[in-house]
């Protein structure tokens, strides 16, 4: 067998990729494959289903929750900058001004994934009640309104959101930040620019990698959420995510919610390739 490899080194890295590979083709292509398999089949679960390729489930699920798609991908726009224009100054000031205590900032930053989702989120929830620590003090000392709420409102949901996949988007832009030699800026500032175009000619270039990396880690799952909408929402900020759930679990109606995810990956791919372009213009003209 050594020998063999001594002969073909040009397979070796590919007998590296095997096991990736493999694990990629059983948990992601298979079940790709039967979700696809499953929204062409028509039938009910007593009848059973048979594949009929009926493409026509797919015009039909985007006009019945047309709603919820667009209201997925504004939720997770909006989650996706709140959590750039939170996550980037943490990060850069972290890697830039944390010294001895980076290691410490870091470890806040990751601290919340020591409990569950769950529990993050629900706590959320005491957090925005209506009579809770915050609101209701503000509402006693008679700075809101007695009928204000946060709960059940879209600035719950997103918040929910934000708060959850915000370490997402810290980390992989401290990574970029940190390989950034100091002295590249340094250089700028000698050469009479202000921190500030500092910034926008040598920082945010060449952190371009950690901004699309951070960008993907909180889009893609936030979009696809449900359990934000569903603790901290109404039936008023319903998800896709919650569509999907509902579908397979209470509904029952196993083609539609399989073409639904299908429509929703391809959106979310669509979003990303066009995003890739546009931040690769963006690093070429800066």
């Amino acid at each position: 067998m050594l020998g063999w490899l001594r002969h073909h080194k040009g397979v070796v890295p590919y007998l590296f990729l095997l096991p990736g590979g493999l694990w990629l083709i059983v948990f992601f292509v298979l079940p790709l494959l039967t979700t696809a398999s499953v929204a062409l089949q028509e039938g009910s679960l007593a009848s059973g289903y048979r594949l009929t390729f009926n493409f026509g489930i797919f015009p039909e699920a985007i006009g019945r929750w047309d709603t919820q798609l667009l209201r997925s991908l504004q939720y997770g726009l909006i989650v996706t900058v709140l959590a750039m224009l939170i996550g980037y100054p943490m990060a850069y000031t972290i890697a830039f001004r944390g010294g001895r205590y980076k290691n410490i900032l870091l470890l806040l930053v990751i601290l919340p994934f020591f409990t569950s989702f769950i529990i993050r989120t629900i706590s959320w929830k005491f957090i925005l009640a209506d009579q809770g620590f915050i609101l209701g003090t503000l509402k006693e000392i008679g700075i809101l309104d007695q009928g204000f709420r946060l709960l059940a409102t879209p600035i719950a949901v997103i918040s929910g959101i934000t708060y959850n996949f915000l370490p997402f988007v810290v980390l992989p832009l401290y990574v970029a930040l940190e390989r950034i030699d100091p002295r590249l800026i340094e250089a700028a500032t000698d050469l009479y620019a202000s921190r500030f175009q500092a910034f926008l000619r040598v920082t945010l270039p060449l952190s371009i990698s950690g901004v699309f990396a951070a960008s993907l880690l909180s889009f893609i799952p936030a979009v696809g959420d449900y359990l934000n909408a569903e603790l901290l929402g109404s039936r008023n900020e319903t998800m896709i995510g919650n569509v999907i759930q509902r579908l397979f679990l209470v509904n029952r109606d196993y083609p539609e919610a399989a073409a639904l995810s299908l429509i929703l990956m391809a959106g979310i791919l669509v979003s990303i390739f066009f995003y890739s372009r546009l931040l690769r213009g963006q690093e070429l003209t800066i």
